[in-house]
């Protein structure tokens, strides 16, 4: 494995590094959608921006350490207009069942010119691709097995914000502009349980990592929108 991705940047690892970016950038306000039960990802970025706010149905362990975690949906949020700066979501967006109203609920929560930048499965990854044909009451129990995860911490999927033409068709019924679509690869963590089948996968991402035809079956799908500017210079 580290001879084929020593190199190759966990889509993690890039995703955090660009809301970094928007941090350093001047960005003080953020709001993680779909945190999870310890927001993970927003702990990162303690003590880096003024205010940050994680949203989720979950119950949350602790308190949060400092954070304001908020129970709510994702396409009602309770919060005023433009009142964030940057907000960011990963492995998440796969999960929403009506995504045009969450995508029109951050731009109205967002001020002029933020940012919405998430990370979501690729719906022609070979993983999804088999998620898909799967029932969904044994995902909960599949993804225990190969990852370790609580079943209970495994949710419905529905793939509709998960292909480059689905976003941009949102982004043109909510007002967004795309600033940044982006396929990524990783290790396939998925066959990580039997080492034949994490030969072959580590072949094929090797594959579809080379052949720049082949990148839209790539894991990930990077996506930075932005809501414009009220008055845009002329």
């Amino acid at each position: 494995m580290k001879r084929y991705y020593e190199e190759l940047p966990h889509p993690y690892r890039i995703f955090e590094d660009f809301i970094g970016q928007i941090i350093h950038g001047g960005a003080e306000a953020l709001l993680d959608a779909g945190c999870g039960r310890s927001a993970p990802v927003l702990k990162n970025f303690k003590g880096k921006a003024r205010l940050l706010v994680g949203v989720d149905l979950v119950r949350f362990k602790a308190d949060g350490g400092g954070l304001h975690l908020v129970n709510a949906e994702l396409g009602r949020l309770p919060f005023a207009p433009n009142s964030f700066d940057c907000v960011f979501s990963r492995s998440v967006f796969e999960h929403l069942s009506d995504p045009l109203a969450v995508y029109k609920e951050i731009y109205r929560i967002l001020r002029p010119s933020g940012t919405l930048v998430f990370l979501t499965a690729n719906m022609w990854d070979y993983a999804t691709v088999v998620a898909r044909l799967v029932p969904e009451s044994w995902h909960g129990r599949i993804v225990k097995f190969a990852e370790g995860r609580e079943e209970e911490d495994t949710f419905p999927t529905f793939y509709k914000t998960n292909t480059y033409s689905a976003i941009e068709r949102l982004c043109r019924a909510s007002g967004f502009t795309i600033e940044k679509l982006e396929y990524l690869s990783q290790y396939p963590n998925y066959l990580t349980f039997n080492g034949f089948l994490f030969f072959f996968g580590t072949c094929y991402e090797h594959c579809i990592r080379r052949k720049k035809a082949l990148r839209f079956l790539r894991g990930w799908i990077l996506a930075v929108l932005r809501k414009p500017e009220l008055y845009p210079d002329a």
